[in-house]
This record gives C-alpha cells, sequence and structure tokens, in this order.
C-alpha cells in the first residue's frame, strides 16, 4: 500500500467501501474520523490508518453503519495480521469485503 504510515505507527486500516454508502451519517455520530461530504452526501473517513487510540471509535463506525447489510460498507483490519476486526459478521477475522 502506497503512503501507508509504518504498521507499528498505525497497525490498523480502513477499507470502505464508499458506492455502497448511502449517507446516513452514523459514521459520523460516533467517530471524530468520520465526516459528511457535503457535495456527495456520503460519509467519509478523515484517515484510513489508524493507531490504538483511534481504533474503538472506528469499530464503533463500522458497527452502526446501517449500509452494512450482507458483510458491511466498512471494514476495519489489523494490518499486521490482514484479519477484519469490524464488523466482522462471521467472527472468524477473514475479510467480509466482496
Amino acid at each position: 500500500m502506497t503512503n501507508a504510515p509504518p504498521v507499528e505507527e498505525k497497525p490498523y486500516k480502513i477499507l470502505f467501501e464508499g458506492a455502497r454508502c448511502f449517507g446516513a451519517g452514523k459514521c459520523a455520530e460516533v467517530a471524530e474520523n468520520w465526516g459528511m461530504d457535503l457535495s456527495t452526501g456520503l460519509g467519509s473517513p478523515k484517515t484510513y490508518f489508524l493507531d490504538d487510540d483511534e481504533l474503538p471509535e472506528n469499530v464503533r463506525a463500522a458497527e452502526v453503519c446501517p449500509a452494512k447489510k450482507d458483510a458491511g460498507v466498512i471494514h476495519v483490519v489489523d494490518r499486521r495480521t490482514g484479519e477484519e476486526i469490524a464488523p466482522n459478521p462471521d467472527g472468524d477475522g477473514t475479510l467480509s469485503l466482496g
């Protein structure tokens, strides 16, 4: 991944399926990292790489997103293992991104 910070500094990443977002804004309500783009009406993260302090709010954003039908549109992944942390619908750590 180009322009990614070192894994040691930011061990988590967000994979966001923006095309499946429908602009409910729940992510922005629970996480400082998420905002609503006024030009598109869709959510978007301010950063895609997270440290331990930023992890909980971004996990919450993935969990509250109503566009998570099926496997989810906000995925939080551990860069060290490749395992999905949220929304983790199967609970086995595999990436639910289709």
